[in-house]
């Protein structure tokens, strides 16, 4: 009985250790409200609720015991500051959540340079609450000065069965998630999946060991690596068709509409339409009705890389700050090597999303960034030149340009938090959903279009409209799921998942001074864009790596991918792993959207093949198959 009576005063916790214990339990509960409650996490039964609260566990205990590990004691200050960064991990993917409707990565994280131009948003994200995220660590401290906790010890065998408890705990996590997810360490692509089945500690643990899986590739791929590829691309080369040519030789101006949906178009705020100028060129230019962003973690760069590319975003972070270093064979080196000046106009600093770096391998000659513009506080807004005077002082710089150029400009006004400053730039009401970000996204919508009204009538004063043709679209999404309830008052009816995905059209409107205008009902996407412009310029790429297809094809396909594995066809549209029909929105059987989600799958892996293996330095050293 002594030695019964030994082995369970053994294994009883110190007062230490029960506040370490303690310390465990805010972090777990923490993470499990924040998934919860503000991470819009679908739970469809009590098994996935179960897992929301049992994925935390393991990582918390490891965090400490791996604490221990190069100590043989941990101190309070040790403990408090594990918490901290336990928590500040929480409440980092919390904020990033609130805009992006997503979660941080590796890449993601190693855009620090970003940051400091995020100001304005990064403060608007933020809350009065969300001091209750740093409650508990106040608490700890308090409880540990009271009691004069200063260090804590493990005994051995309380130890051990910890190791033993947390390592059982993720094992039986990740099987569990498994029989509610199949093959989900394999689709990385579904970050919310991840989340979700293992918790925002083990899908960081996850994505450190993916994206130092995915550096590794690089290093190790071959030239016979890109056949499989090229195999698969050239399956469905474009034919030319009544579009091909008719805009041989001219100048080639893409203009990048920051955060702009297409559900604003012809939409009135008090009976003032939100973009007149943009309702009118569409009755005179080719304008696609079914066109939507394609967009990942690095959204404007993203779009960028896609229109330049034809390839798809990577699954976290940004090709423009992970790849900058790789091969491509870009739209604008394409254009150069067929007589053109390219360039690239845009009113912020020339390092944000790395594109002083990215722009080189693109292939574009220049750059001018805010050096070439006179910026002061009187123009310019949360993200830099407003578009009106971006616009305005860009007319000298593109005249300097030889002909035929290839030049975009990127704006910026119209972008979150959707800020105007001065009274004489407001142009139209607020909404009244009760939702600041909706409401003011029209007035900065409104002030996009009016500086694209006031950019045509300079290129038309100084001689430059006639012999160019005018690409517009916008960017990625501007209204993001978490505003789902005032975007419900916006357009009158539910935000259901397939209405979500309708609402990721963005407009693209080709104009070509001279041509009639046509609406256009093909689907498609911003991967389309290359191969449509080479067309109508009556370019051949030669030798390329293209997932797109010329958007005037007769023969394409009407189909178009989303970077987290959703997509859309003419009669259905597949998002968060259920199949909806297109003719009513309702669920239907799977078994109609499975071989093409399977397809969607394998698309996506491929162009991630190519872009992590930086396989377009071997384009033209194997032979197709």
């Amino acid at each position: 009985m002594k030695g019964l009576s030994a082995v369970v005063k053994n294994l009883r916790p110190s007062r230490e250790e029960k506040f370490l214990f303690l310390a465990m339990i805010f972090l777990w509960l923490k993470s499990y409200i924040v998934s919860r409650l503000l991470f819009d996490l679908p739970i469809e039964n009590m098994l996935q609720e179960f897992i929301l609260l049992l994925n935390p566990i393991g990582p918390v205990i490891l965090l400490f015991l791996f604490a221990y590990a190069f100590r043989r004691k941990l101190s309070i200050r040790g403990i408090l500051i594990s918490s901290f960064l336990f928590t500040f991990l929480s409440y980092a993917n919390a904020v990033y959540y609130r805009f992006f409707n997503d979660f941080i990565t590796i890449p993601v994280l190693f855009q620090v340079k970003n940051f400091g131009d995020l100001g304005g948003s990064a403060l608007e994200l933020m809350q009065p609450l969300d001091v209750l995220f740093f409650v508990d660590l106040v608490l700890l401290a308090v409880i540990a000065r009271k009691k004069d906790i200063k260090l804590v010890t493990f005994k051995k065998p309380l130890k051990r069965g910890m190791i033993l408890a947390a390592v059982a705990l993720l094992v039986f996590n990740v099987l569990l998630a498994e029989t509610q997810r199949p093959q989900l360490l394999t689709r990385t692509f579904d970050r919310e999946m991840l989340v979700k089945y293992l918790g925002v500690y083990n899908y960081h643990l996850y994505d450190l060991f993916m994206h130092s899986k995915a550096s590794a590739q690089r290093a190790f791929a071959e030239g016979s690596d890109i056949i499989e590829v090229e195999n698969y691309v050239n399956d469905g080369v474009d034919e030319p068709n009544e579009m091909t040519g008719i805009a041989k030789g001219k100048n080639v101006i893409l203009i990048s509409m920051e955060s702009l949906q297409s559900w604003v178009l012809n939409y009135e705020v008090e009976g003032q339409p939100v973009t007149p100028f943009l309702n009118e060129l569409i009755k005179d230019s080719f304008y696609f009705e079914n066109f939507y962003h394609q967009t990942g973690q690095g959204k404007t760069s993203d779009a960028e890389f896609l229109i330049d590319n034809s390839l798809y975003p990577l699954p976290s972070g940004a090709v423009f700050t992970t790849n900058a270093q790789n091969e491509f064979y870009a739209l604008p080196e394409i254009l150069r090597n067929n007589g053109y000046t390219t360039a690239s106009f845009h009113g912020n600093n020339k390092s944000f999303w790395n594109r002083d770096l990215m722009y080189k391998s693109l292939g574009y000659d220049h750059f001018f960034d805010e050096t070439y513009f006179n910026v002061t506080d009187d123009n310019s807004v949360n993200y830099g030149l407003k578009d009106i005077p971006f616009f305005e002082q860009s007319i000298p710089l593109l005249k300097s340009l030889p002909q035929p150029f290839h030049a975009k400009f990127i704006t910026l006004t119209n972008h979150f938090p959707y800020i105007l400053d001065k009274e004489e730039d407001v142009m139209i009401p607020r909404l009244t959903t009760g939702d600041g970000s909706v409401d003011r996204y029209v007035q900065t919508v409104r002030y996009l279009d009016e500086s694209l009204k006031i950019f045509f009538d300079l290129l038309k004063q100084n001689g430059i409209y006639e012999n160019s043709i005018i690409v517009l679209y916008g960017d990625h999404y501007g209204i993001s799921k978490n505003h789902n309830k005032a975007m419900s008052q916006v357009i009158g009816k539910e935000i259901t998942p397939d209405l979500h995905v309708e609402l990721q059209k963005v407009p693209f409107i080709i104009h070509v001074p001279g041509m009639e205008g046509k609406k256009m009902k093909t689907i498609g996407g911003q991967i389309d864009v290359k191969p449509t412009l080479l067309n109508l310029l009556g370019i051949d790429p030669g030798n390329d790596i293209s997932f797109g297809e010329d958007l005037f094809s007769e023969t394409r396909k009407d189909f178009v991918i989303f970077r987290d594995g959703s997509f859309v066809t003419k009669e259905f549209i597949y998002t968060e792993g259920t199949c909806y029909s297109k003719a009513n929105g309702s669920v239907i059987d799977p078994i109609f959207c499975e071989k093409s989600s399977e397809e969607v799958g394998y698309e996506l892996a491929l162009s991630d093949k190519v872009i992590q293996r930086d396989l377009l330095r071997f384009l033209n050293q194997s032979p197709v198959e």
